[in-house]
């Protein structure tokens, strides 16, 4: 199965529930940053479209429900990977891999890293 489309807000929630699941509501009001500003409200509704993607399901306990994520964060981070790629590089992984290396910061511990990462994917 695809995972669904997550905007950013939801990712917000997304990365609760694959964190701490099952989460009630409050559970992940509580957990979200507080200097932004997140109403209750905002976030049940969220909730209920993560529900209605079928990225969240639930199930009732008690008087509250507790939501489970029927997606993995490394599939959702794959789909979302792929769409990023494809909507500002035009799928390709050379540009975007030199864009991000001469316009941002690397300490030489994660440039070292990238390499070995290159070195083992040449090796594949």
């Amino acid at each position: 199965m695809k995972p669904p489309r997550i905007s950013e807000t939801e990712w917000d929630i997304m990365k609760i529930c694959w964190h701490r699941s099952p989460v009630t509501a409050q559970e992940i009001i509580d957990a979200l940053p507080a200097r932004d500003g997140w109403h209750p409200k905002t976030v049940k509704t969220l909730l209920n479209r993560l529900v209605k993607k079928r990225a969240l399901g639930f199930k009732k306990s008690g008087r509250v429900y507790l939501y489970e994520p029927l997606v993995a964060e490394k599939d959702c981070v794959a789909a979302e990977s792929k769409s990023f790629l494809n909507r500002v590089f035009g799928g390709s992984l050379q540009p975007m891999l030199a864009h991000f290396a001469e316009n941002q910061k690397m300490s030489p511990s994660e440039i070292t890293e990238l390499k070995n990462l290159l070195k083992r994917k040449e090796k594949k």
